[in-house]
């Protein structure tokens, strides 16, 4: 395993970097260089990987910084997971030669959690350090770190990074200021199959605030996604991005703006989404937005 990013690295050593939202094509050489100094002044490294682009890039650059031996991915197993992702994660994590962790945490333990208020994402963040730090402290890995990137810090509306702050994670993308267009084009520079992954966030996201998170209402947005998968592909509609959003006795469906119209003409996407369980089906004709559930929030500036 090779321990450096590929990069003229003395040549650019000392040279500015920008910070967070900074983010210009021709920053790019002079961050991963920051990300590769960070990375390698850590010692050791247990990386909260979920599988995205923006972890399994940190993954790749901590092996290339740390070598693998020095580095532990933890993909942590929960109802909020997709079965899917964690199998891509192990063979993301096999490649690069790191110890693949599948820690379980307890989500529904927590209050906040369940009562999905707009702070939901604060205690799941806080289950996951809490879960993490122990597993580091026992193989003696020093440091614990997230996928947090530049863009992430100035979205305004991310209470998790707040309790990950608070219980000592490093965020090595955001130091380096690397925004996720770049960790994109990082990712795709260095063969990485996470360059273009549609982001995936966790199934808990899919319901609006407000409404009880519970296990099996997590498991009827699993089915149904992928019930929708395979109508599209039997349909074949593709679609990068799509997620069945749960209103409660409603699943709205939502898939990139241009695919809309394929999709709502059909039947078979509709009918997967009442067969999951949901009494309603819809699709959403303003298509595919991240974060869209935080459009229904009264007053999202109380948890920011």
């Amino acid at each position: 395993m090779s321990h450096t990013s590929g990069l003229d690295v003395p040549a650019l050593r000392g040279a500015p970097v920008p910070g967070p939202g900074a983010g210009r094509p021709d920053d790019l050489p002079r961050q991963l260089v920051a990300l590769h100094d960070r990375l390698s002044g850590l010692d050791s490294v247990l990386v909260a990987f979920s599988g995205g682009a923006d972890s399994a890039f940190l993954l790749a650059a901590a092996a290339r910084a740390l070598g693998a031996e020095r580095v532990v991915a933890a993909t942590a197993v929960s109802p909020s997971l997709p079965a899917a992702e964690l199998a891509a994660a192990a063979r993301f994590a096999d490649d690069l030669g790191v110890r693949h962790l599948h820690p379980h945490t307890d989500e529904m333990s927590r209050a906040g959690y369940r009562a999905n208020a707009g702070n939901r994402c604060y205690f799941c963040k806080a289950e996951l350090l809490d879960v993490l730090w122990p597993v580091a402290e026992r193989l003696g890995v020093a440091h614990v770190a997230t996928g947090t990137n530049a863009d992430d810090a100035v979205a305004g509306f991310r209470p998790g990074i707040r309790a990950a702050a608070e219980r000592g994670a490093v965020t090595p993308l955001l130091d380096a200021g690397l925004t996720k267009a770049q960790v994109r084009a990082a990712s795709r520079e260095w063969g990485l199959v996470t360059w273009d992954k549609p982001a995936a966030a966790c199934l808990s996201s899919r319901v609006a605030f407000g409404i009880e998170i519970t296990p099996s209402r997590l498991g009827r947005i699993e089915r149904a996604e992928a019930g929708v998968r395979q109508a599209l592909a039997d349909d074949g509609i593709e679609v990068a991005n799509l997620r069945v959003r749960d209103l409660g006795e409603t699943g709205k469906l939502e898939v990139d703006r241009a695919a809309v119209p394929a999709v709502t003409a059909s039947a078979a996407v509709l009918d997967a989404v009442l067969a999951a369980g949901f009494a309603e089906a819809e699709v959403d004709p303003r298509g595919f937005r991240s974060g869209s559930m935080n459009e229904l929030l009264a007053d999202p500036a109380r948890y920011r």
